[in-house]
């Protein structure tokens, strides 16, 4: 959808209102407190129904991410459209220029968004290939002795890259058949510590239900896959980095683009808000084709998820 279309679709207010009640009540608006579809809109207050039955009033954005928000609708509904048709994401600044709003309300609405990328079905990953890697976010190895440079590690302990660092773990699961991701922030509260092969297997375990055929690296966490049902393929990435179809290029894939985008348009992300930020990586990555280009049903995805109940 282009800005055009935007303008098309969405003139006033009341033609959000009027698209919302089609996303969310299908059958027709129901009360929220007894089931009824005895329903009114009242005129004065379109986003306020009546329920003759109960006698109860509700709002048709109750439960949802734009529940006790007084911006305006239509914002709302350029902000999501901005934010989707920007490849890897946009700004709260940004936002804020766009659709004249302040920092913190930019901020808050995209928070929003991303919670309703996040808030989906549970995956299952079932008879397919698996690709499971980890990566660690939260900026560039920086020695604490500004004369120490990346040559030198001579009394540097500075934040390294890879396993052993201070940043903030990201464990992945690719379907490769699929092409679809899982991600999962891992120790957020106790960085430094190394991943485990526990840790690892309760990540895996949330979309893999099935005995599957497993591709990881080298990481000795991995060995625990040995102890299950699934058939594990390492590849030493010190020799190659794909032996035929042993590889995890895909998920490795989708490391360099979530790193891009925290790098190039976030620049910093809190470890408290990761888990926010790699949702929204992952809903991109999982409706970027359809089949060669990102699926255009994306838009109403979104609004369909924002039921956070």
């Amino acid at each position: 959808m282009n800005y055009f279309e935007f303008q098309k679709k969405f003139p006033t207010e009341k033609s959000v209102i009027k698209y919302w009640i089609k996303i969310r009540y299908k059958d027709g608006i129901k009360c929220n407190h007894c089931g009824s579809d005895r329903v009114s809109v009242r005129r004065d207050q379109p986003k306020v129904c009546q329920c003759n039955s109960c006698n109860n009033s509700f709002s048709i954005f109750k439960d949802t991410i734009f529940e006790d928000s007084c911006t305006d609708l239509r914002k709302w509904m350029y902000a999501i459209h901005l934010f989707l048709n920007g490849k890897k994401g946009i700004s709260g600044y940004q936002l804020q220029r766009e659709i004249g709003v302040t920092y913190k309300t930019a901020w808050r609405m995209l928070k929003q968004i991303r919670t309703a990328m996040g808030n989906q079905d549970n995956q299952e990953f079932i008879n397919t290939i698996i690709e499971i890697d980890e990566t660690y976010v939260g900026g560039k190895p920086r020695p604490e002795n500004n004369h120490d440079d990346d040559n030198n590690n001579s009394g540097s302990t500075g934040n390294k890259r890879g396993r052993g660092t201070n940043k903030t773990p990201v464990v992945g699961v690719v379907d490769r058949n699929n092409k679809k991701i899982h991600a999962k922030v891992a120790l957020p509260n106790e960085k430094g510590q190394k991943l485990t092969g526990k840790q690892l297997m309760n990540i895996l375990d949330e979309v893999c239900k099935t005995k599957n055929f497993i591709m990881t690296d080298e990481f000795g966490g991995y060995n625990a896959l040995n102890r299950t049902n699934h058939i594990h393929f390492t590849i030493d990435h010190k020799q190659a980095y794909a032996d035929g179809f042993i590889h995890t290029n895909n998920v490795e894939s989708f490391w360099a683009t979530l790193k891009r985008g925290i790098l190039g348009i976030y620049h910093h992300v809190s470890a408290d808000y990761l888990q926010n930020y790699v949702n929204e990586f992952c809903f991109r990555y999982n409706n970027r084709k359809y089949p060669n280009k990102a699926n255009p049903a994306m838009f109403d995805i979104v609004l369909r998820q924002a039921i956070l109940v």
